[in-house]
Protein backbone atom coordinates (compact mmCIF):
# COMPACT_ATOMS: atom_id res chain seq x y z
CA UNK A 1 0.00 0.00 0.00
CA UNK A 2 2.87 2.29 0.72
CA UNK A 3 4.17 1.63 -2.77
CA UNK A 4 0.80 2.51 -4.26
CA UNK A 5 0.63 5.65 -2.15
CA UNK A 6 4.15 6.60 -3.17
CA UNK A 7 3.30 5.98 -6.81
CA UNK A 8 0.10 8.04 -6.56
CA UNK A 9 2.05 10.79 -4.82
CA UNK A 10 4.66 10.81 -7.59
CA UNK A 11 1.94 10.90 -10.26
CA UNK A 12 0.13 13.73 -8.47
CA UNK A 13 3.39 15.66 -8.17
CA UNK A 14 4.24 15.05 -11.83
CA UNK A 15 0.79 16.22 -12.95
CA UNK A 16 1.02 19.26 -10.73
CA UNK A 17 4.46 20.10 -12.09
CA UNK A 18 3.46 19.63 -15.72
CA UNK A 19 0.16 21.38 -15.17
CA UNK A 20 1.85 24.43 -13.63
CA UNK A 21 4.46 24.36 -16.35
CA UNK A 22 1.78 24.33 -19.04
CA UNK A 23 -0.02 27.24 -17.35
CA UNK A 24 3.23 29.23 -17.15
CA UNK A 25 3.77 28.81 -20.89
CA UNK A 26 0.29 29.93 -21.84
CA UNK A 27 0.22 33.74 -22.07
CA UNK A 28 -2.36 36.38 -22.69
CA UNK A 29 -1.88 38.54 -25.80
CA UNK A 30 -2.87 42.02 -26.80
CA UNK A 31 -2.96 43.83 -30.12
CA UNK A 32 -2.19 47.51 -30.59
CA UNK A 33 -2.66 49.63 -33.70
CA UNK A 34 0.26 51.95 -34.52
CA UNK A 35 -0.41 54.99 -36.69
CA UNK A 36 2.45 56.44 -38.72
CA UNK A 37 3.19 58.73 -41.66
CA UNK A 38 6.08 60.34 -43.47
CA UNK A 39 5.38 63.90 -44.48
CA UNK A 40 6.93 65.80 -47.36
CA UNK A 41 10.56 66.72 -46.70
CA UNK A 42 12.04 69.56 -48.76
CA UNK A 43 15.20 71.01 -47.21
CA UNK A 44 17.93 73.08 -48.85
CA UNK A 45 20.86 74.94 -47.31
CA UNK A 46 23.78 76.95 -48.66
CA UNK A 47 27.31 77.52 -47.40
CA UNK A 48 30.06 79.94 -48.34
CA UNK A 49 30.42 83.67 -48.85
CA UNK A 50 30.76 84.31 -52.58
CA UNK A 51 32.32 87.61 -53.61
CA UNK A 52 32.55 88.98 -57.13
CA UNK A 53 34.72 91.90 -58.26
CA UNK A 54 35.08 93.11 -61.83
CA UNK A 55 38.32 95.03 -62.21
CA UNK A 56 39.78 94.18 -65.64
CA UNK A 57 38.99 94.42 -69.31
CA UNK A 58 40.72 93.69 -72.58
CA UNK A 59 41.35 96.97 -74.43
CA UNK A 60 38.54 97.51 -76.92
CA UNK A 61 36.22 95.05 -75.11
CA UNK A 62 33.81 95.27 -72.20
CA UNK A 63 34.73 94.45 -68.60
CA UNK A 64 35.86 90.88 -67.89
CA UNK A 65 33.21 88.87 -66.02
CA UNK A 66 33.96 87.70 -62.48
CA UNK A 67 33.22 84.14 -61.37
CA UNK A 68 33.06 82.57 -57.89
CA UNK A 69 32.71 78.80 -57.30
CA UNK A 70 33.29 78.82 -53.54
CA UNK A 71 29.66 78.29 -52.46
CA UNK A 72 27.95 74.92 -52.09
CA UNK A 73 24.50 73.64 -51.27
CA UNK A 74 22.93 70.58 -49.66
CA UNK A 75 19.50 69.19 -50.45
CA UNK A 76 17.19 66.58 -48.96
CA UNK A 77 13.82 65.81 -50.48
CA UNK A 78 11.66 62.71 -50.42
CA UNK A 79 9.50 64.09 -53.24
CA UNK A 80 9.77 63.29 -56.93
CA UNK A 81 10.19 65.65 -59.88
CA UNK A 82 11.03 68.68 -57.76
CA UNK A 83 12.55 71.90 -59.09
CA UNK A 84 15.03 74.24 -57.41
CA UNK A 85 14.34 77.89 -58.15
CA UNK A 86 16.44 81.00 -57.44
CA UNK A 87 15.60 84.68 -57.12
CA UNK A 88 17.26 87.84 -55.76
CA UNK A 89 15.63 90.24 -53.32
CA UNK A 90 16.30 93.43 -55.31
CA UNK A 91 16.87 94.07 -59.01
CA UNK A 92 20.46 94.49 -60.18
CA UNK A 93 21.79 97.97 -61.01
CA UNK A 94 21.73 99.04 -64.68
CA UNK A 95 24.49 97.40 -66.69
CA UNK A 96 25.07 94.52 -64.23
CA UNK A 97 23.93 90.92 -64.63
CA UNK A 98 24.22 88.31 -61.87
CA UNK A 99 24.03 84.69 -62.99
CA UNK A 100 23.95 81.46 -61.00
CA UNK A 101 24.54 77.84 -61.96
CA UNK A 102 23.92 74.91 -59.62
CA UNK A 103 25.50 71.50 -59.99
CA UNK A 104 22.59 69.06 -60.18
CA UNK A 105 22.14 66.37 -57.54
CA UNK A 106 21.88 62.76 -58.70
CA UNK A 107 18.95 62.40 -61.09
CA UNK A 108 18.47 66.15 -61.56
CA UNK A 109 19.33 68.41 -64.49
CA UNK A 110 21.04 71.78 -64.15
CA UNK A 111 19.69 74.69 -66.20
CA UNK A 112 23.24 76.05 -66.51
CA UNK A 113 23.81 79.80 -66.17
CA UNK A 114 20.55 81.48 -65.17
CA UNK A 115 20.18 85.26 -64.96
CA UNK A 116 18.92 86.15 -61.51
CA UNK A 117 16.03 88.56 -61.06
CA UNK A 118 13.32 89.21 -58.51
CA UNK A 119 11.20 86.57 -60.27
CA UNK A 120 12.08 82.98 -59.34
CA UNK A 121 13.67 81.01 -62.18
CA UNK A 122 14.32 77.27 -62.45
CA UNK A 123 17.97 76.41 -61.84
CA UNK A 124 17.67 72.61 -61.41
CA UNK A 125 14.87 70.32 -62.61
CA UNK A 126 13.91 66.68 -62.03
CA UNK A 127 15.11 66.52 -58.43
CA UNK A 128 14.35 63.75 -55.93
CA UNK A 129 14.14 61.74 -53.97
CA UNK A 130 17.69 62.65 -52.98
CA UNK A 131 19.95 63.60 -50.07
CA UNK A 132 23.26 65.15 -51.14
CA UNK A 133 25.64 67.84 -49.97
CA UNK A 134 28.72 69.67 -51.24
CA UNK A 135 27.08 70.54 -54.57
CA UNK A 136 28.76 73.53 -56.25
CA UNK A 137 27.08 76.89 -56.77
CA UNK A 138 28.76 79.09 -59.39
CA UNK A 139 28.06 82.82 -59.51
CA UNK A 140 29.03 85.04 -62.44
CA UNK A 141 28.87 88.83 -62.49
CA UNK A 142 28.86 90.56 -65.87
CA UNK A 143 29.04 94.30 -66.47
CA UNK A 144 28.70 96.58 -69.44
CA UNK A 145 30.59 99.85 -69.78
CA UNK A 146 27.27 101.59 -69.01
CA UNK A 147 27.39 100.12 -65.46
CA UNK A 148 30.11 102.60 -64.59
CA UNK A 149 31.66 102.27 -61.14
CA UNK A 150 29.46 100.41 -58.64
CA UNK A 151 30.31 100.48 -54.93
CA UNK A 152 30.34 97.18 -53.03
CA UNK A 153 26.78 96.03 -52.45
CA UNK A 154 24.93 92.77 -51.89
CA UNK A 155 21.94 90.78 -53.08
CA UNK A 156 20.21 87.99 -51.19
CA UNK A 157 19.69 84.91 -53.33
CA UNK A 158 16.81 82.68 -52.26
CA UNK A 159 16.77 79.05 -53.35
CA UNK A 160 13.46 77.19 -53.09
CA UNK A 161 12.47 73.56 -53.65
CA UNK A 162 9.17 73.61 -55.52
CA UNK A 163 6.86 71.24 -57.33
CA UNK A 164 7.59 71.09 -61.06
CA UNK A 165 5.11 73.03 -63.13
Amino acid sequence: MKKKMALVFILVMALATFGFSASAQAADSATQTVTFEVQAINEISVTGNPSLTINTATPGSGPTAATDKSATYAITTNGKGKTITAAINTAMPTGLTLKVSLAAPTGGTSAGDVILSTTAADVVKGVGPVAESGLTITYTLEATIAAGVVSSTTRDVTFTIADAI
